[in-house]
């Protein structure tokens, strides 16, 4: 079973992607970061920026912009916001508009890469997302005609298959005995990390990944690849918009 403490705070959201709403005590409150005891805050990681939401708690509310990891996890109260007294049991919640457009745009991503790699072999050199947009970066020194309509369309038609997706965590040996789990240039999994998570578009792509997902690919919505450009030495970068 994974470890899912980041120093004093149980991470809830590793287990349930869809958890929006929690109760939680306060450890510890400045200014710079509120520590609680339990958190379904995603704390950003692997291009995918952290969840915003609010803290509700004797009447007042203080509203999260962001996270911080270190030590602890730090939720970062908007400048000015009242902050909880430690001992204070609060009312979380995620903001859910902004939560479910990052998953469906993290899903769409990994239906991307997983497209890119078993069509044409590319690994991923980079990439980032914001609400419903994003681009990836491939090790993809020539370009076939007809490539960007080519991406897109095999994209839509693994939404229209609804794959499911899966979330599973492996000790680390195992994780690593399954081929090709690092679609990555760069193996960005640390040594000290010994249970893996895995994320897997059952047929298409399995990836080690911390991030947030829906549960299919139907409910990612239509994948539209915009400018594919080159970012010099054979590599090229696609941005992707998720549409309703």
């Amino acid at each position: 079973m994974t470890n899912d403490l980041h120093g004093r705070t149980q991470r809830l959201e590793l287990s349930d992607q869809n958890l929006r709403d929690f109760e939680a005590v306060v450890l510890d409150a400045t200014p710079e970061g509120i520590v609680l005891s339990r958190s379904a805050f995603y704390p950003g990681g692997g291009g995918q920026p952290a969840d915003h939401g609010v803290l509700v708690w004797q009447g007042v509310e203080t509203r999260i912009v962001g996270v911080r990891k270190g030590d602890d996890l730090h939720l970062i109260p908007a400048e000015g916001d009242p902050i909880p007294p430690v001992g204070t049991v609060v009312e979380a919640a995620v903001a859910d508009a902004r939560r479910s457009a990052l998953m469906r745009t993290h899903s769409g991503l990994h239906v991307l890469c997983g497209v890119v790699f078993r069509d044409y072999g590319c690994l991923v050199t980079g990439g980032n997302m914001d609400e419903l947009s994003a681009r990836m970066d491939f090790d993809l020194p020539e370009l076939p005609a007809g490539f960007k309509q080519a991406v897109e369309d095999a994209c839509n038609a693994e939404v229209v298959a609804d794959r499911r997706i899966d979330v599973r965590v492996l000790p680390r040996k195992e994780a690593f005995e399954i081929p090709d789990i690092i679609r990555t240039a760069t193996n960005l999994v640390p040594q000290s990390v010994q249970d893996v998570r895995i994320v897997d578009i059952v047929g298409l792509d399995t990836q080690a990944d911390g991030g947030t997902h829906v549960a299919s690919t139907k409910q990612i919505g239509h994948i539209r690849v915009g400018k594919v450009e080159s970012k010099g030495r054979g590599f090229r970068r696609l941005r992707i918009q998720i549409i309703d």
